[in-house]
């Protein structure tokens, strides 16, 4: 297999296949950072996704493909190099901190070559970076989850590894503290430059935490893209559906910058070019619509979710089709009362319709 070793990349993966006990569980995957960027993998439990990370780890031998770390062969046809030759970090669910050894002895135990001092050094600065130097002498079981977390996260990089590797990190923890987390650990990657790549099934934390992102089916990585092109300009349908509650209503092309709709012609540029008269489904997120009590789209209270800034209410529009609205809370409304609503799209992403 030819590999251009000039890429830029600092982790590259190369039409990846893993089979396991007869089933192909990642399939065909190719996906690449550039050194500091952070990249997340989405997806339901079972697409394969830590899979994909055990094989960049070296816990999984790939039955097709290449992994390069740094340029440099770690997995493919000639190479397999062992987990602890690969100079790669990894933080996993169960965090599995040393409970005998101190906040600092845990930090400080990866660290190879450096002389006494300049690993105190090395681990005063980690514990510094997420406000945990005055934990050093206390040991696992006298700190909060979100803390041993950190511990978990700086232990892995203190040995600077080429590429970090979280799988659900975050996964004990309640919603507001996991976005807390993920936000936390993206700014202390960024002051130390660290690759890194997340295995999640939950979005809010893949948006907080990624520059790049991807969502997994069935093993194949249905899109490799930055976070805001992800959201925007799903290439699937799957991806549209599956990232940031998108709905859909059933529209017919007119022109590469028209379509027609239930509510009216609709106006924007098109993601994908399609015959005049084609039928497509046109997905609407949630902040495509806004309330306005003179809006033009009359629609009616289905229910309702309390975000405390807001209000998300899942409207019921012309034709039975539903749509998801973000209201600020101090408009409140019960389900069966009639709001209105505008429509502002910037661009027409759109499907082929599965109602025909």
């Amino acid at each position: 297999m030819s590999v251009n070793r000039m890429s830029n990349n600092h982790l590259e993966i190369i039409d990846l296949n893993i089979n396991l006990g007869g089933k192909r569980v990642v399939d065909g995957v190719s996906l690449s950072l550039k050194k500091g960027e952070v990249g997340s993998l989405l997806g339901p439990t079972g697409c394969g996704k830590t899979s994909l990370l055990r094989a960049v780890a070296g816990f999984e031998k790939p039955d097709q493909g290449c992994i390069l770390v740094r340029e440099q062969e770690v997995s493919g046809p000639n190479e397999h190099l062992q987990p602890e030759r690969r100079n790669i970090g990894m933080v996993f669910q169960d965090l599995a901190l040393f409970p005998h050894l101190t906040v600092a002895g845990n930090v400080g135990f990866g660290i190879r070559g450096l002389d006494t001092d300049a690993i105190r050094k090395r681990v005063s600065q980690l514990l510094e970076m997420v406000n945990l130097e005055t934990y050093a002498e206390s040991y696992p079981h006298e700190l909060s989850g979100g803390q041993q977390q950190r511990v978990a996260l700086i232990r892995a990089i203190a040995p600077e590894p080429d590429v970090l590797l979280l799988d659900e990190p975050f996964s004990g923890q309640d919603m507001e503290r996991r976005e807390q987390l993920a936000r936390e650990l993206r700014e202390t990657l960024r002051q130390t430059g660290v690759t890194a790549l997340l295995v999640t099934h939950d979005q809010m934390e893949a948006f907080a935490f990624s520059d790049m992102m991807g969502v997994m089916s069935q093993g194949k990585l249905l899109q490799w893209d930055t976070v805001y092109d992800l959201y925007h300009w799903p290439k699937e349908r799957y991806v549209a559906e599956f990232v940031g509650r998108g709905a859909f209503i059933q529209a017919k092309v007119l022109d590469q910058n028209r379509i027609e709709t239930g509510l009216g012609v609709i106006t924007g540029h098109l993601s994908t070019a399609y015959p005049k008269n084609t039928p497509v489904d046109l997905l609407i997120r949630p902040d495509d619509v806004h309330y306005d009590p003179k809006g033009e789209i009359k629609a009616h209270v289905e229910s309702s979710a309390f975000r405390g800034a807001d209000h998300m209410y899942t409207l019921v529009i012309k034709d039975g089709f539903r749509v998801v609205c973000h209201v600020p809370s101090h408009y409140t409304f019960q389900p069966g009362e009639e709001v209105r609503i505008n429509l502002d799209l910037q661009h027409l992403v759109v499907f082929p319709s599965v109602h025909h």
